[in-house]
C-alpha cells in the first residue's frame, strides 16, 4: 500500500550508483568494444523488478479507489523522474506498459473520471466559481475568466499530462474521449446555470458564463495543434 517506498528506493539506487557505473564499469565495457551503457542497463534491470512488483500489487488494489489512485500517482511521479533526471530511454520497458494493460487501464480511466467529476462538483459549488481570480488586475485578465472555467481547463491539462506518455495512440485516444465527455459535461452544467439566470441576462453571473464559454473555446482552439 506504500508504492513510494520501493519506487523511491529504486531511484536512489540509480542515482547513488551512477558515478561508480560511469567511472568504473563503463570504461571496462568500452575497452571490450561493447556498446552497452552501464548506467542505463542498471536502470533497466531495476525497472524490470518494479514491473514485477506492480504486476503483483495492482490486482490487489483494483477495487480500492483511493489506494489505486495513489499507486497511479506515484508511478507517474516515478516515471517523470526516471526520464527527466536519469535519462531513461523511451524504448526500454516502462511502468506505463503495466498501466496500459486492459484491466488496469479501464480501472484507471474509471477512477480518473470519478475524481474529475468530483472536482467539477466542488469548483462549481464554490463561492468563487463565477469570480475572476484576477478581477483587480485588468492587464492580466482581458477575458474576465471566472474561476470555475480556469480550474476546469487546468483539470483537462493535468489529465493530458498524466496520460501523454502512454505507449500506444489507442490508449491516449481513450483518455481524449474522457476529456471530450468532461467538456460536454461542463457545457451541460453551464447551460443549467444559465437557465437559472435568464431573467438577469445582464447580471454578473450570466456575463461570467459567457466569458467562461469564450475562454474554454479559445483554449481548446489553441490546443488544436497539439497532436
Amino acid at each position: 500500500n506504500q508504492p513510494e517506498w520501493y519506487l523511491t528506493q529504486v531511484l536512489m539506487w540509480i542515482g547513488n550508483h551512477a558515478k561508480f557505473l560511469d567511472d568504473k564499469i563503463q570504461p571496462i565495457l568500452n575497452k571490450a568494444g561493447s556498446s552497452v551503457n552501464a548506467g542505463l542497463e542498471f536502470s533497466r534491470a531495476l525497472v524490470m523488478l518494479i514491473l514485477e512488483k506492480l504486476s503483483a500489487d495492482i490486482p490487489c488494489l483494483l477495487y480500492d479507489d483511493t489506494l489505486f489512485c495513489h499507486l497511479v500517482d506515484e508511478v507517474l511521479l516515478f516515471e517523470r523522474e526516471l526520464y527527466s533526471v536519469h535519462g531513461y530511454l523511451s524504448s526500454f520497458p516502462s511502468c506505463m506498459h503495466i498501466l496500459a494493460e486492459e484491466s488496469c487501464f479501464q480501472r484507471w480511466l474509471t477512477v480518473e473520471k470519478k475524481f474529475a467529476l468530483q472536482k467539477m462538483d466542488s469548483m462549481l459549488s464554490s463561492e468563487a466559481a463565477w469570480i475572476s481570480q484576477y478581477k483587480d488586475i485588468t492587464d492580466v485578465d482581458e477575458m474576465k475568466v471566472p474561476d470555475c472555467a480556469e480550474t476546469f481547463m487546468t483539470l483537462l491539462l493535468v489529465i493530458t499530462d498524466r496520460y501523454k506518455n502512454l505507449p500506444t495512440a489507442s490508449r491516449r485516444l481513450q483518455f481524449l474521449g474522457l476529456q471530450k465527455e468532461l467538456v460536454d459535461d461542463f457545457r451541460i452544467r453551464l447551460t443549467q446555470v444559465m437557465k437559472e439566470e435568464t431573467r438577469a441576462s445582464l447580471g454578473s453571473r450570466y456575463c461570467a458564463i459567457l466569458n467562461a464559454v469564450n475562454y474554454v473555446a479559445t483554449v481548446l482552439s489553441d490546443w488544436a495543434d497539439n497532436v
